[in-house]
C-alpha cells in the first residue's frame, strides 16, 4: 500500500486528501491507518516529521462521518486528542479543518494561554471532537464543563513529551473518566518505559507499529558541527545565515538568549521572529504563521518549538546552543528534512562543549561531521552588512555625500 487511494476511505475524504496534495502514504500512515480504521488500538512510534497526525485524523474523520449518519447516535464528545503544546494542538486543529466537510462537526480547541470563554461555550454546546492540552482540559473537567462519557476514540499524541512535561497525573485523571470500551491510538517519537507503562494500562491488544530508530535523525537531514570560540559564535551564525537561501530555525537554550539573539540578527537586516515561553499566545501565533508563510527568514526559539512545529520547508536548523539532552537534539533537527525534503542541521559548540557534543553522539550512536567555516568569521559579517546596506534605498541627509 503506497497511496491514499488504496485505503478504504469515503469518496469525499479521498477528494479532500487529493485537493490537499496528500498522495503518497508515509510508512507510519501505511501501517497505522488500516488497523485504526478497523477499530483496533494502535501504538505507533516513528521519527518526527513522518506524518503521524494524518495517521490518527483519518480514522477520526471516518468515525465522525459514520456516527453522524446514525439517527440515535450518542451526544457529546466522541473523539478526543491530547497533545503536549498549544502550537501542536492548533496545527492538528488546522489540519482537521482542512479535511473537514461541511456536514462534519467543528473541533473544539481546548488549550491554555488564551481566553477560555469561547472554549467553554464550545464544550457546553455539545461539541463532538475535542483537541486539547491535558492541563486545560483537566481544569474544565473539574469545573464540570466537559462531558467525556461517550468518547469512542482517544488519541495520545507525542505521549513521551506529555510525560516529560509532567502531564501524567492530568492524563490519568482524564482517562479515568473515559468509557473503557473505546479505541485508543498512541503516537510518539520515542517509547520509553514511562510511556510503555501508560499505554499498557489503557490499551487493549494494540497493534504495534515501530518504524526505524526513533533515536536517530531522519536520513534526509545532513548533520554538521562547527567548533567556534565564544566570541566568534554570532559571527559564524551570521555567515551560515548569509549562505542559506531557505528558511532557518535557530534553537537557543534560554528565553533571554532568544530575545538577545533575535534583536542582534534583526539589527543585521534579517527578517526575524521569535518564540519562547514568555511570549503571549498571539505573539507566538504571529511568529509561527509569519514563518510558515515566508514573511520571516529566521525563527529563533527555545525548545518549546522543538516539537509541534510543522513547517515542511525549513531548509536549515541551527543549534546555536547545545541542547541539554540527546532526545532534544533529535526533536530539534527533526524540524528540517520533513515531507520527503532534504534538510541541514548545524550545531555550534565551543572547545569546552566538545565532550557534551560527544555525549550526544554516543547516546544517539551517530557521528556528526565536523566542518570549518569557509571564510573567516570576522570578514563574512562585514560583507553581509555591506551587501545589506547596498540593497537599501538611502536618503541623503543635509551635508551627506555617498561614495
Amino acid at each position: 500500500m503506497t497511496t491514499f487511494t488504496e485505503l478504504p476511505l469515503s469518496a469525499s475524504l479521498q477528494q479532500r486528501l487529493a485537493a490537499a496534495q496528500f498522495i503518497t502514504l508515509t510508512p507510519i500512515q501505511a501501517r497505522g491507518i488500516a488497523p485504526a480504521l478497523e477499530g483496533k488500538d494502535v501504538i505507533g512510534t516513528a521519527q518526527t516529521g513522518t506524518g503521524k497526525t494524518l495517521a490518527f485524523l483519518i480514522p477520526i474523520i471516518e468515525m465522525l462521518r459514520a456516527e453522524s449518519s446514525r439517527k440515535e447516535a450518542a451526544k457529546g464528545v466522541r473523539a478526543l486528542v491530547l497533545l503536549p503544546t498549544r502550537e501542536l494542538a492548533m496545527q492538528v486543529h488546522q489540519q482537521y479543518e482542512q479535511l473537514r466537510e461541511k456536514n462534519l462537526p467543528k473541533a473544539a480547541l481546548v488549550i491554555g494561554g488564551v481566553a477560555e470563554k469561547s472554549q467553554i461555550h464550545s464544550l457546553r454546546s455539545g461539541c463532538e471532537f475535542v483537541i486539547a492540552t491535558p492541563g486545560r482540559l483537566q481544569d474544565f473537567i473539574t469545573r464540570k464543563f466537559a462531558d467525556l462519557r461517550n468518547v469512542k476514540i482517544l488519541v495520545l499524541d507525542e505521549a513521551d513529551r506529555m510525560l516529560d512535561m509532567g502531564f501524567l497525573p492530568a492524563i490519568r485523571r482524564i482517562l479515568q473518566i473515559l468509557p473503557q470500551r473505546r479505541q485508543t491510538l498512541c503516537y510518539s517519537a520515542t517509547m520509553e518505559q514511562s510511556v510503555a507503562s501508560l499505554v499498557s494500562d489503557y490499551t487493549r491488544d494494540p497493534v504495534r507499529v515501530a518504524l526505524g530508530s526513533t533515536l536517530k535523525p531522519a536520513e534526509s537531514v545532513q548533520l554538521e558541527a562547527y567548533e567556534v570560540r565564544p566570541s566568534e559564535k554570532l559571527d559564524v551564525l551570521r555567515q551560515l545565515l548569509y549562505a542559506e537561501k531557505g528558511q532557518t530555525l535557530i534553537f537557543t537554550r534560554t528565553k533571554r538568549g532568544t530575545q538577545r539573539l533575535a534583536k542582534d540578527l534583526e539589527r543585521d537586516g534579517f527578517s526575524v521572529a521569535m518564540i519562547h515561553g514568555d511570549r503571549t499566545q498571539s505573539q507566538r501565533n504571529g511568529a509561527l504563521s509569519g514563518f510558515q508563510e515566508g514573511r520571516y527568514q529566521v525563527l529563533v526559539a527555545t525548545d518549546v518549538a522543538s516539537r509541534g512545529l510543522h513547517v515542511d520547508d525549513v531548509a536549515h536548523v541551527i543549534n546555536y546552543d547545545l541542547p541539554k539532552m540527546a532526545e532534544d537534539f533529535i526533536h530539534r533537527v527533526g524540524r528540517t528534512g520533513r515531507a520527503g525534503l532534504q534538510g541541514r542541521a548545524s550545531t555550534l559548540f565551543s572547545a569546552a562543549e566538545n565532550m557534551d557534543l560527544r555525549s550526544i553522539e554516543r547516546a544517539l550512536r551517530l557521528r556528526i561531521e565536523r566542518k570549518q567555516v569557509k571564510n573567516s568569521a570576522s570578514e563574512q559579517p562585514k560583507r553581509f552588512i555591506a551587501n545589506t546596506l547596498a540593497s537599501r534605498t538611502l536618503t541623503k541627509l543635509p551635508g551627506e555625500v555617498f561614495v
